[in-house]
């Protein structure tokens, strides 16, 4: 059988990862390194879950929530549409995504950057509008992700997208890198660890050619 191509939407995680200010960035340190009295190396990582391509679970806006490790995992592995809205970097509209909902399957992906995702951190960026949340739930989405920090705005202390979730009981991953993927069908696989504590988890995310 023919190998499938596969594209990792997973952006690279290390100290110069940008992070929602205030958040925790990565950092490493070594608890024991190679030596002739040690024969292995052993790293601590510190960051936030939300570092990198993640999965955000209910815990993260809404009290009580279910956490990362509780999570069905079958939203974040099938079928998926990646939908290009690139340029937008205010909020993704319905007519932005609805030319694309025609036997649409139950996870999408918008890709909203052109060449490269950013570096460093900036308060602009795509965040869903709470009707296009609406109209995908109505298509039978159960999976959204998109290639910025949060489906919704920087600014937003009220979170109407993650609101709008919650009440449809979706899954979402944010900071995806999707620059090298062209608009069409794959298969998604981005599951995220069994972290029974966490409001979210990294996961590796990838498309495989269907």
């Amino acid at each position: 059988m023919k190998n499938r191509k596969i594209w990792d939407i997973s952006p690279p995680i290390s100290s110069l990862s940008p992070v929602f200010p205030g958040d925790t960035p990565y950092s490493q340190d070594w608890t024991w390194q190679l030596s002739a009295q040690c024969p292995v190396n052993v790293s601590t990582i510190h960051m936030s879950p939300h570092v990198g391509a993640h999965a955000d679970a209910p815990l993260h806006y809404k009290a009580g929530g279910h956490s990362a490790g509780e999570l069905d995992l079958v939203p974040f592995l099938g079928p998926c549409r990646v939908i290009h809205a690139i340029g937008c970097h205010d909020l993704i509209q319905p007519h932005h995504v609805e030319h694309a909902l025609l036997y649409v399957p139950p996870r999408i992906l918008v890709r909203t950057y052109s060449h490269a995702i950013p570096t460093n951190w900036q308060d602009q960026f795509a965040a869903f509008a709470p009707e296009t949340i609406d109209l995908l739930h109505a298509h039978g989405v159960r999976l959204i992700g998109l290639d910025t920090p949060s489906i919704d705005p920087s600014t937003s202390k009220i979170l109407d997208s993650h609101k709008r979730i919650l009440s449809y009981e979706m899954r979402v991953l944010e900071n995806l890198d999707l620059c090298q993927v062209d608009a069409g069908d794959y298969e998604l696989i981005a599951l995220p660890l069994k972290l029974m504590q966490a409001d979210a988890s990294p996961v590796r995310a990838i498309l495989r050619a269907l």
